[in-house]
């Protein structure tokens, strides 16, 4: 359960971007408490608390709230608190999926709409999904893409960066961002690169000390990975396990 503490600075952001029905969602509390027990501990809905409600209810909320964008938002509204463009990262991590996850009944559309719904796909490290987020200086979350596990990560470079809120001075990423022209787009947004060159490639100017900040980001990773069902990816859509990420970097945010 949430404490008195923790719940009184989660309850404004919860109430300013949760939809507002005809009628408040019983005992809201102990329903964002049992949503957030079940993605650290990475259990099966059945197995939450009884004394957190019925599980149901927390499993209905959190789909619910994902379909509607409600854990994008909450992380949206954490970030008021300032984010900080003196440097920004990128970085991605491949989650491996769960049988539950990728035994989902394949459903109907083409390969890339399957690819937008689900993120599954299979890389050298088995079945599951390939996450990019992209961090502030202080190496807190800003926002997310995923994709199919196989799928490289610099298509995801840009729609990153045109999440932010304003044009950091640095953009750091490691050498799976190597690209001539993402290097341009990043001079033309008025950033500056530090991304260092792959070994065949000819050298570009990456200064050591802002490419030493790059930790940070991989500090991030491991923060969230602390989350059982960031870690493991079980749900089964791709919005779900959206919500998941950005649950786990919104209340990332709120430790003191």
């Amino acid at each position: 359960m949430l404490s008195d503490a923790q719940w009184a600075e989660l309850e404004p952001l919860v109430e300013a971007c949760r939809p507002k029905g005809k009628t408040p969602p019983q005992d809201l509390r102990r329903t964002v408490s049992a949503i957030l027990w079940r993605h650290q501990n990475g259990a099966k809905w059945r197995a939450v608390p009884a004394e957190l409600g019925p599980w149901w209810r927390a499993a209905q909320v959190f789909i619910r709230w994902a379909r509607a964008g409600v854990w994008e938002r909450l992380l949206s509204l954490v970030q008021e608190r300032g984010v900080q463009l003196g440097m920004v990262f990128l970085d991605g991590t491949s989650v491996r999926a769960h049988q539950k996850a990728a035994g989902a009944a394949p459903k109907g559309g083409s390969q890339a709409e399957r690819d937008h719904r689900e993120a599954l796909g299979r890389s050298r490290g088995g079945y599951g999904t390939k996450a990019c987020v992209i961090a502030d200086g202080a190496g807190r979350a800003i926002a997310f893409r995923i994709a199919p596990g196989q799928a490289h990560e610099l298509p995801q470079a840009i729609p990153l960066l045109d999440q932010l809120p304003g044009v950091p001075r640095w953009v750091v990423a490691d050498r799976g961002y190597t690209s001539h022209r993402f290097r341009e787009h990043i001079w033309g947004m008025g950033a500056r690169p530090a991304i260092p060159p792959q070994r065949h490639e000819a050298p570009v100017a990456c200064p050591e000390w802002i490419y030493n900040n790059r930790n940070r980001v991989e500090r991030l990773w491991a923060r969230l990975k602390e989350w059982r069902a960031v870690a493991t990816r079980y749900e089964k859509t791709a919005t779900s396990f959206a919500g998941v990420l950005c649950l786990a970097a919104a209340l990332d945010w709120l430790k003191p």
